[in-house]
């Protein structure tokens, strides 16, 4: 009879820790999944076996886990595409330059390989008021247009001075292996984009520009020359007039007509 019983007990003990386990398994179950947390777990020979897989990749590849280290101690000078041990990458090559055009500052690259003011006598007083009255004035002699230029170095768009002088000799010039040589110089230091005094051109303009480039003549640049004083005339002109170099010379030159 007492064995009857404990058997009983023994059996349906079993069954209520099985139903109770079954049910906290089925919980954590559906906890992991509404948490999208789910993690198969291997069991026995399994987890083993994955643990022996993991310490011999580890042992065969020590350095593998130093690359990303080594990688990102470079920084910067990494190659902008993939984690690689080149340092000679001609992108790094690209972005080198352009940091270091940036270091460089407008004033320092007009500077390089600008020619010297033209000669000419000191500006009278009649001149200088003449200025005023046009722009055509300005630019008809020499003392207003050194003038003009310094104004304009000030405002580190020299180039445009620069450029329309160029043309100026170049249609004084006959000699057609002379044109040709003048005509490239002009096209490298003002039309090229890689060019620190690269002027400001429309599409158009520069589509003329490289169609006479194929023959080039005095007349390759009328265009480019035409739109440059155009934009000084309506953009620097007026900034000029109002700027202390011309005022001050105005200035000083009515003082000494006063004390003469």
């Amino acid at each position: 009879m007492w064995r009857q019983v404990l058997l009983y007990f023994r059996t349906h003990s079993y069954h209520a820790d099985n139903c109770q386990a079954k049910e906290t398994f089925q919980n954590e179950d559906e906890e992991n999944i509404k948490a999208g947390q789910w993690i198969f777990k291997p069991m026995g020979s399994e987890r083993m076996e994955m643990r022996k897989r993991q310490m011999s990749t580890t042992q065969e590849t020590p350095g593998a886990a130093q690359a990303p280290l080594s990688a990102g101690n470079r920084g910067s000078n990494a190659c902008c595409f993939c984690w690689c041990c080149c340092c000679s990458c001609s992108c790094l090559t690209v972005r080198n330059q352009d940091e270091e055009r940036a270091r460089r500052t407008s004033h320092e690259l007009q500077a390089e390989g600008i020619p010297n003011c033209e000669e000419s006598p000191a500006p009278t007083l009649e001149e200088v008021n003449a200025w005023a009255q046009s722009f055509d004035k300005l630019m008809l002699t020499p003392a207003g247009r050194n003038a003009f230029r310094e104004f304009l170095r000030t405002e580190f768009s020299e180039e445009n001075m620069l450029f329309w002088m160029a043309c100026e000799e170049l249609k004084q010039e006959s000699n057609k292996s002379v044109i040709e040589e003048k005509a490239r110089l002009i096209y490298e230091d003002y039309i090229s984009i890689l060019s620190p005094k690269e002027v400001s051109l429309d599409s158009r303009v520069r589509e003329v520009i490289n169609r006479n480039m194929l023959e080039p003549s005095q007349h390759t640049f009328d265009d480019a020359q035409l739109q440059i004083y155009t934009l000084m005339h309506r953009d620097s002109y007026p900034r000029f007039m109002n700027s202390a170099i011309y005022k001050d010379l105005l200035q000083s030159l009515s003082e000494k007509s006063i004390e003469a």
